[in-house]
């Protein structure tokens, strides 16, 4: 091709979908080689399926050798496009079963995905992945929250859903258009801000997400006017005669910038400022902090019922009652709707790789466990690594442990410790021993470390507990389902019960030193005062009476930052601090065991219909126990599993799990009914084992 002629060459076609089209967005950068007379689109050239990378970056056309590209489109003429019938179709469907051939701009109008990932793989329209939405209804549309355009939130090819953020819709062409732009640093949920689980979802789906800066930093002198500071005389009388643009330093016409905004200033000697050390705010940053400082204090809730308040609120709600504060955090939208998966993921960013190892006597998990993160070696920051001992051992013996194993016996001892009370909703009990032994802030800093370094979730706070963490022990109303002292009980059943004025002052005589030492105790002029009363038991009893317990347990949990998080988004963490996981299903337990090596396809059969009795109620395990014996723990983290749960088959009597891998081997039997049998023994027999070592040691 003639090099001076330019304008020709660009007119040429691409050699592998035969377009002329220079459209960057949806086929790639078009690129031209005159010595050699043609021209490709980048797409073209990354998904075609018979050729590779073999050049570096600069030699042929962004590292793909010509030779190489010539017999690409020598592979290709030989193979018709399933769509428009024409040869040249470079691009294939991954999947080994499908022949179906196409050209790049044929797959974009049939709606199959391309993947600029690892092996650049390509999925016709029936093998594409797709995007699976959780059980949440949506009765109306939802913007787009590129182009604010609403669109049906229901996941289609050209409709996709953030992974972080489940309220996030976008067009395709919006997220490819800003993937573009944006570039690999500053691609990310427009939401959350969350980089690495939505590029990792956006490249499955096919959004091109190229590996260079974002379009705006690239502009040249984009950031000069940030490089510009403020040099005018802004105070209502200027006394300078030059002008109040002029500036002359280290003089008394020098521009002295506001020390809260630094967008207004004055000279030294138009505010009577004797040095440029002097501070000096303008007139409308003073008014907003007078405005602060002489804020009316609202009011306290309950004030007229009760001195006992607890004086520290919510640092991040305003004092609010929990259900106004509940509407308030609807009412500020998607900031505070995040996955508690995420932000769990988030915090665990924190730890460093540097592992510390927790010698843990299996026998007494809540004393080794305190001894150890009692060290002053101990780090919450630094990866955990667990050894279990035999202290009966004369010999001193030493295994490997589970982590999640480990942290799942550990929330299992805390829930039945002296520090809780309650059946099921547990509040903080005032233990005097727990208290001098400083047990509440181990407590706290036990739970906190457990969900950042992917253990169990506790699920058996109340809901009062939770609500005082949340939004502040002075915005909590607790309910009797709180109390667990049955004589306290008894006394606010009898209040509540006075059918008449009479019948309440006599209860109020009755438990006369009850009320005085709690500081309940108020006159009756009329009946409904009882209620009044009620409520300030209740506060007493649930909230004032364990004050020092609640701030000692409250500084445990703000090891790793997971207060915080807690305090910022509630409705995330409510499910897991005040819910058990549900029981796993057979289907669930089966998708959570993926088969490494080659597997023998009878036992998988059997084990699939083993989980289909249990589910069924057939067999004398549960699912529960299943998932004990595999991986040691009852129920899935709310950060999964690490490593995720694994199954091989192997020709042995029982199966055997390795809870450090989460592996569980399955024995290799004749029959379905020797593979149950064999499954039933072992799960059971451990399972058992275990509980007697736990109900032993809580025994004691």
């Amino acid at each position: 091709m003639n090099e001076n002629k330019p304008d020709n060459s660009q007119s040429l076609a691409c050699v592998f979908c035969r377009k002329n089209d220079d459209c960057p967005n949806k086929y790639g950068e078009k690129k031209t080689c005159e010595k050699w007379n043609f021209s490709v689109h980048y797409y073209c050239l990354l998904m075609s399926s018979g050729i590779w990378q073999r050049g570096e970056e600069e030699e042929g056309v962004y590292g793909f050798l010509i030779e190489d590209i010539r017999k690409e489109v020598h592979r290709a003429s030989k193979l018709k496009c399933t769509v428009c019938k024409k040869t040249g179709a470079s691009i294939g469907c991954v999947v080994p079963q499908c022949k179906r051939s196409y050209h790049l701009p044929c797959g974009l109008q049939k709606e199959c995905i391309f993947q600029f990932t690892e092996n650049f793989a390509s999925f016709c329209w029936t093998h594409r992945p797709v995007q699976t939405i959780a059980s949440t209804k949506y009765s109306s549309p939802l913007p787009c929250t590129i182009c604010l355009e609403f669109v049906e939130p229901i996941p289609t090819y050209n409709i996709l859903q953030s992974p972080c953020c489940k309220n996030a819709w976008f067009h395709r062409d919006c997220l490819q258009v800003q993937a573009i732009n944006a570039g690999v640093f500053f691609f990310r949920c427009t939401l959350c801000n969350n980089t690495d689980i939505f590029q990792k979802e956006m490249l499955r789906m096919g959004i091109h997400i190229p590996e260079k800066d974002a379009s705006w930093e690239l502009e040249e002198n984009a950031y000069q006017e940030l490089l510009q500071s403020h040099e005018r005389c802004d105070v209502r009388r200027c006394h300078c005669k030059k002008g109040r643009d002029y500036n002359e330093p280290n003089s008394k016409w020098e521009v002295k910038r506001c020390q809260s905004c630094g967008s207004s200033g004055t000279h030294l000697a138009c505010s009577s400022l004797q040095s440029w050390e002097q501070n000096w705010e303008c007139l409308d940053c003073r008014r907003i902090s007078y405005a602060s400082d002489f804020q009316k204090a609202p009011k306290h809730p309950l004030a007229n019922s009760t001195n006992c308040l607890l004086e520290e609120s919510s640092p991040k709600l305003p004092r609010l009652s929990a259900v106004a504060q509940h509407k308030e955090l609807l009412r500020q939208g998607s900031k505070f709707r995040r996955e508690i998966s995420t932000i769990l993921i988030e915090l665990g960013f924190q730890i460093k790789k540097k592992a510390k190892t927790l010698y843990i006597n299996k026998a007494n998990v809540w004393r080794s466990a305190l001894e150890q993160f009692r060290s002053q070696k101990f780090n919450p920051s630094y990866s955990i690594e667990v050894v279990y001992v035999n202290g009966n051992d004369e010999f001193g013996s030493e295994h490997p442990g589970s982590k999640q194993e480990f942290l799942s016996h550990l929330m299992h001892h805390l829930e039945n410790s002296s520090v809780f009370e309650g059946s099921l909703a547990k509040n903080l009990s005032l233990n005097s021993q727990a208290l001098k032994e400083n047990l509440y802030y181990e407590a706290g800093k036990m739970l906190a470390i457990s969900l950042v370094h992917g253990g169990p979730s506790p699920g058996f706070f109340s809901e009062t507990l939770f609500n005082c963490l949340a939004y502040g022990p002075e915005n909590t109303l607790p309910t009797l389902d709180d109390i667990s002292d049955l004589d306290v009980a008894e006394i606010i059943s009898k209040i509540d019960t006075a059918a008449d004025l009479n019948t309440l002052k006599s209860v109020m005589n009755e438990y006369y030193n009850y009320l005085e030492f709690s500081g309940c105790l108020r006159l009756m002029t009329t009946l409904n005062d009882k209620y009044m009363l009620v409520k300030d038991i209740l506060f007493y009893h649930v909230i004032k009476r364990v004050k020092a317990p609640f701030e000692s347990f409250k500084q445990g949990l703000k090891t790793l930052g997971v207060l915080e998080k807690i305090q910022t988004y509630p409705e995330a963490f409510y499910n897991i601090l005040c819910h058990k996981p549900e029981t796993p299903s057979a289907k669930n337990l089966s998708d959570l065991f993926t088969v490494h090596v080659l597997p023998d396809v009878q036992t998988l059969r059997f084990w699939n219909s083993y989980l289909a009795a249990v589910e069924d109620g057939k067999s004398a395990t549960t699912m529960e126990d299943i998932l004990i014996f595999a991986t040691g723990c009852s129920s899935v983290p709310p950060t999964g599993f690490k490593p995720s749960p694994s199954l091989e088959c192997l020709h042995v009597d029982f199966p055997v799990a390795n809870k450090c891998k989460n592996c569980l081997t399955l024995p290799v039997t004749n029959t379905y009914e020797e593979f149950q049998e064999n499954m039933d023994f072992a799960i059971r027999d451990t399972i058992r084992l275990e509980k007697e070592e736990r109900s032993h040691y809580l025994g004691h």
